[in-house]
């Protein structure tokens, strides 16, 4: 497991708590700045101060600038007042020029306010003269930072919890998306819908859950073809049931009715042998296709195996030439010695049964790269180009149409392969140049 959904989730928890972190000190401090300084409409009201006091100080009525003052400290709920600085070095020392240009008894209107100080700042209008000044301590109304506490809890709380929302709906999101559609897979598969797939619908998406993904339509594949499978069969099998059923009503009916009894027994006998051929080989090629069983592994000769089968097919088909090329000992490990004998079994049977009386079928067993490689050659019709795959599919027939066709029900082929497939091996078909069919195993597994 590569682990890729953890380091995704790890990395966007890193990149989003550093991005937070970052922008909370970045909000914080902009917004601090900000509310830092004097409304502008306070900052003209205060020079509209400074202008109306220093009119009545050039006028020359102090008595009104008093009272003016007077006014204004209770309507403001502050203190206010007009003072004169005439700096007087000593000493014999000397004042800058840009020390005097900077000077000042309070704080320019313009100036940052510090938030934090409890006292209000005195605030200083220099009337034209440069030594008279209007001096005010800041009313409370116009003193900036006054919504500091919400919006500091604003940044500390609800931005963060913001933020962690966005971040746990994304992780969400990245990683209920895939569930949801394996979960939409799932229902329409247990629906009927056996196509359902979900690896196409993640793009890619490359971490665990794609690996879950993958796991689901391997899982949804398998199944869908044994359904598929076991459908067919069943349809095959009632089709293959239908014709012994129907000889076998007649046969009973003929036999109520008391006509030729003797004849129908033997024929009897024959449908009941091909019924239970039937239903047994089906049975196993189900078992072999579904289950995917181990098969016992054990030891054996694999020269013996094949020249006993071959002796059994010399006795069942006497008109037929059988001829056999094998080496002395052809040890072979790890196979099913039950499995194995039926698959060859069923092709040399398969290769006596189509060809014709007086002919000639060719095994040859030889060492393969470590393995061993059994070739069955008969000289029956062989099948078209393209059926030389469809002779392995259950209840198919090649020479289905063709007249003196073998009897069989076309399971041999098809259990000869999953039977193969079972311990390892494989099978294939190619028509013979001179005419025939011939029929390739590998078996694996070999020890020389």
């Amino acid at each position: 497991m590569n682990r890729r959904l953890w380091w995704k989730l790890c990395g966007l928890l890193a990149v989003g708590t550093l991005a937070l972190f970052w922008l909370i000190s970045l909000l914080g401090a902009t917004t601090e700045q900000q509310m830092s300084f004097i409304a502008r409409h306070h900052q003209e009201t205060l020079r509209a101060w400074g202008e109306t006091a220093e009119r009545l100080y050039n006028s020359g009525n102090e008595q009104a600038l008093a009272k003016w003052l007077e006014a204004l400290q209770a309507r403001e709920n502050t203190w206010a007042a007009v003072v004169r600085s005439r700096l007087e070095p000593l000493a014999g020392s000397r004042l800058q020029e840009d020390f005097m240009d900077r000077f000042r008894l309070g704080r320019d209107v313009e100036w940052k306010i510090h938030l934090y100080f409890v006292e209000n700042p005195t605030m200083e209008i220099t009337f034209a003269d440069g030594v008279t000044h209007f001096l005010v301590t800041l009313p409370q109304r116009m003193r900036p930072g006054t919504y500091l506490p919400e919006v500091r809890l604003v940044l500390k709380v609800v931005l963060p919890l913001t933020v962690l929302l966005i971040f746990c709906l994304v992780i969400y999101r990245h990683v209920m998306n895939p569930i949801r559609q394996l979960e939409t897979a799932t229902r329409q598969f247990s629906e009927g819908h056996l196509g359902a797939r979900v690896r196409s619908l993640l793009g890619g998406r490359n971490d665990e859950l794609a690996s879950l993904a993958d796991t689901f339509d391997r899982m949804a594949e398998r199944i869908g073809d044994l359904i598929l499978s076991q459908r067919r069969l069943i349809a095959d099998l009632s089709h293959e049931l239908r014709t012994p059923l129907t000889r076998i009503d007649m046969a009973i009916s003929c036999v109520e009715e008391g006509i030729n009894t003797q004849h129908f027994i033997p024929r009897l006998r024959r449908e009941c042998d091909l019924m239970q051929s039937l239903v047994e080989d089906t049975l196993t090629l189900a078992w072999l296709e579904n289950e995917q069983p181990a098969l016992d592994a054990e030891a054996l000769d694999l020269t013996d195996l094949v020249d006993s089968i071959v002796s059994d097919a010399r006795y069942e088909y006497p008109d037929h030439q059988l001829s056999l090329e094998a080496p002395d000992t052809a040890l072979i490990q790890n196979t099913s010695q039950r499995a194995l004998a039926q698959a060859i079994e069923n092709v040399i049977r398969n290769a006596c049964n189509y060809t014709p009386a007086g002919g000639i079928i060719r095994v040859v067993l030889a060492a393969d790269n470590g393995a061993y490689r059994l070739t069955v050659a008969d000289q029956g019709p062989g099948v078209p180009p393209e059926q030389t795959e469809l002779i392995f599919k259950p209840f198919f027939r090649a020479c289905r149409d063709r007249e003196n066709a073998p009897a069989g029900h076309g399971l041999g082929l098809a259990l000869a392969r999953r039977q193969l497939e079972a311990i390892g091996g494989r099978i294939r078909a190619r028509n013979r140049p001179g005419g025939g069919l011939e029929m390739e195993l590998w078996l694996p597994e070999a020890r020389l």
